[in-house]
């Protein structure tokens, strides 16, 4: 567990080191399954308010978070390892998926969107941070020398997941968009 725990809080700090050694270690993709479906929870219980204390509501809006964080990994696979690999980029869907996996990590604070009130920074803060941990995993995972091409990535990829979930969202749960 002191190996998951430091993994966590060093993603969560956008260490390049710890991205690298999740990157490189086979055995961590339970770990990176952890921290997605951690912050999957997170945003179910900090969305209590938003889904106006109904369980059903704050089930959808938990496997939505999940649904979005698949089709944002996938869409980072295919834009930086097929669409715009650079010379360097050696990587598969396994180390793509841990390094995405711990850059959740900031995730996990979207718990505190619970208290009323609080909500809306708490979604807008996290999602930052976790878009910035975003831009240090697909860097290390695809063996980018260029911040600003892993944040293009990251960009792309993000657009898409995010749209995708508000439509999804906006369709499952009147009111949530």
């Amino acid at each position: 567990m002191t190996t998951f725990f430091s993994r966590f809080i060093g993603a969560a700090l956008l260490r390049s080191a710890t991205y690298e050694d999740v990157e490189a270690d086979h055995a961590a993709l339970g770990q990176a399954v952890a921290v997605v479906l951690l912050s999957s929870m997170a945003a179910g219980v900090g969305s209590w308010g938003a889904a106006a204390g109904r369980p059903v509501v704050l089930a959808v809006i938990v496997v939505l978070a999940l649904l979005v964080w698949l089709v944002w990994a996938y869409l980072t696979y295919e834009i930086g390892a097929r669409l715009m690999p650079t010379a360097r980029t050696q990587a598969d869907i396994g180390q793509l998926l841990r390094t995405l996996g711990f850059a959740s990590a900031p995730g996990v604070l979207r718990v505190f969107g619970i208290v009323p009130g609080a909500t809306t920074a708490v979604f807008a803060v996290t999602e930052v941070w976790m878009l910035m941990a975003m831009v240090v995993a697909i860097r290390q995972a695809l063996d980018y020398t260029s911040t600003v091409r892993a944040a293009s990535v990251c960009a792309l990829s993000w657009a898409v997941a995010i749209a995708l979930g508000l439509v999804i969202g906006s369709l499952s749960v009147p009111g949530l968009s």
